[in-house]
């Protein structure tokens, strides 16, 4: 979109061009200067030229201050080329309407501020070329100010309706993806794991608890498939994380409404979440008990995880990462720090453990 502005400057450059150096070759004969006239309309169009093959390229600040100077200097040559009286009779600069190029140019690379400086800049050029302010200098000036400041609006209009369409189309392939992927697993992984569940239960014995495992990760993996795609602008409901979680032993407790949170942290959140449980069923027993509690503060968003289990010394995390063994200090600790949250695990012997998690809403 952007691009086509700049087509669209570099075209109205040109016709103003043609413009202007049909008025100089008509009042040729009349000028103080004659060669003057020839040498402006000269550097009129190669400076076109230039801007036409640069401006696509780049954009950045000198470029676009050369082109307002540029015009600046073409409209003051007019007092030195141009006869007093002809000047005094309301003639117009030699560039005419081809200033208004570096005009769009200042607004199309910085919006309605900058078309405004380049319309001040060469509406000043004007007063003191004309040193009066007749009306037709007063009309010109208004129009470039306007030319300015709308062109710049419009840009930055357009530069939003782009993006947000780009988003939009983002979306969409990611919730064909999704789906895509959601049919194969259903035709696949949960099919297995409902057999698994099934077969598990029938045999009995050990296999009745590969089965319960199996029935509880069919059951998760149907809440993830089932759960609604991240919304706009990088915003997640922790709750969509958090709720497909829960188990014959594992409660999830949320808030009644949505708790957005940044994609970034809100899986930084859901991992450490599912590290601490993969904790109590690895230390606390197949028959520990636990509870996940989400609660937004506004500024901030905590989890805590709880579990019946036996617990453990106060210095058991310290030891183990001194030894080398640092699991929790990566899977959990080291998640919530990436994201500038912080993690902290309380146990006690036969008092059970949890796991605090808390990360800043921005």
């Amino acid at each position: 979109m952007v691009e086509q502005m700049w087509r669209a400057v570099a075209v109205f450059r040109f016709v103003a061009l043609a413009y202007a150096g049909a008025l100089i070759l008509r009042d040729f004969g009349d000028y103080a200067r004659p060669a003057g006239g020839i040498l402006v309309l000269a550097v009129m169009s190669g400076w076109s030229v230039l801007t036409a093959l640069a401006y696509p390229r780049s954009r950045r600040t000198p470029l676009v201050a050369a082109d307002v100077a540029v015009a600046v200097a073409a409209v003051l040559s007019t007092r030195w080329i141009d006869t007093a009286a002809h000047i005094e009779h309301g003639a117009a600069t030699l560039p005419v309407s081809w200033v208004a190029a570096s005009v769009l140019a200042c607004a199309v690379a910085g919006g309605p501020w900058a078309g405004l400086a380049g319309a001040a800049a060469v509406s000043a050029a004007d007063l003191l070329e004309r040193q009066d302010l007749p009306q037709n200098t007063f009309n010109g000036i208004v129009l470039l100010l306007i030319t300015g400041v709308v062109g710049g609006l419009v840009v930055r209009l357009l530069v939003r309706a782009e993006d947000t369409l780009d988003r939009a189309a983002r979306r969409e392939a990611a919730t064909a993806e999704r789906e895509r992927i959601a049919r194969d697993i259903h035709d696949s992984v949960l099919q297995v794991l409902a057999l698994v569940g099934r077969r598990g239960k029938e045999i009995g014995g050990e296999a009745a608890e590969l089965g319960r495992l199996a029935g509880e990760q069919e059951t998760a993996l149907r809440s993830l498939v089932a759960a609604p795609p991240p919304a706009g602008g990088g915003q997640v409901d922790l709750r969509t994380l958090l709720e497909p979680l829960a188990r014959e032993r594992v409660t999830v407790s949320c808030p009644a409404g949505a708790v957005p949170l940044p994609e970034a942290a809100a899986a930084a959140l859901a991992g450490a979440v599912r590290e601490a449980l993969d904790n109590v069923r690895r230390h606390a027993g197949p028959e520990a008990r636990a509870w996940i509690l989400l609660e937004d503060e506004g500024e901030t968003v905590t989890v805590s995880v709880r579990d019946d289990g036996p617990g453990f010394a106060g210095d058991r995390l310290a030891r183990a990462a001194q030894a080398g063994r640092i699991g929790v200090a990566q899977s959990i600790v080291g998640r919530m720090n990436q994201v500038g949250g912080e993690a902290c695990v309380v146990s006690a012997p036969g008092r059970g453990t949890e796991v605090e998690l808390r990360v800043p809403r921005d």
